[in-house]
């Protein structure tokens, strides 16, 4: 049955809900879906065994971009690693831009909603760069910086 004002009561609560879940209301723990969200431990692992520390900052973002793809040789590996790629990303930005914070869409997909209501789908962002390497993950925060 469609009822269009059920419609619209549906999509602003499972909003809400959203927001309620990262944006910290209602008894939420924004600091602690962050640190869940910045764990990444499949890409922690891959990058340490060139060297590279993750510590948060854009530079390391930097440092990842310059890695030799050898996760594209394990189809299995190339999403989680993509997806690993791009909650760090996130992280970088939420912790590093103003303004920024983690937003779940109503369909529980995280993405990084800027001061200016702008939303990045980090998740995205970080599967293209693990497939083809474009855009690079520092082309993708120095955009979010900019606002």
């Amino acid at each position: 049955m469609n009822i269009p004002f059920l419609d619209a009561w549906r999509k602003r609560n499972a909003d809400e809900r959203a927001r309620t879940a990262v944006g910290g209301e209602s008894g939420s723990d924004p600091e602690g879906v962050a640190d869940m969200l910045a764990e990444c431990d499949l890409l922690r692992a891959r990058v340490q065994e060139f060297g590279v520390r993750l510590d948060d900052t854009p530079r390391s973002l930097e440092a990842i971009d310059q890695l030799p793809p050898r996760w594209r040789d394990d189809p299995e590996e190339l999403p989680w690693l993509g997806n690993d790629a791009g909650l760090y990303l996130g992280t970088v930005i939420v912790r590093t831009v103003p303004g920024a914070s983690w937003y779940l869409t109503p369909g529980g997909h995280p993405v990084v909603r800027l001061a200016s209501g702008r939303e990045l789908h980090v998740v995205e962002a970080g599967l293209d760069w693990a497939m083809s390497g474009s855009p690079e993950l520092s082309q993708v925060y120095a955009e979010a910086a900019e606002g």
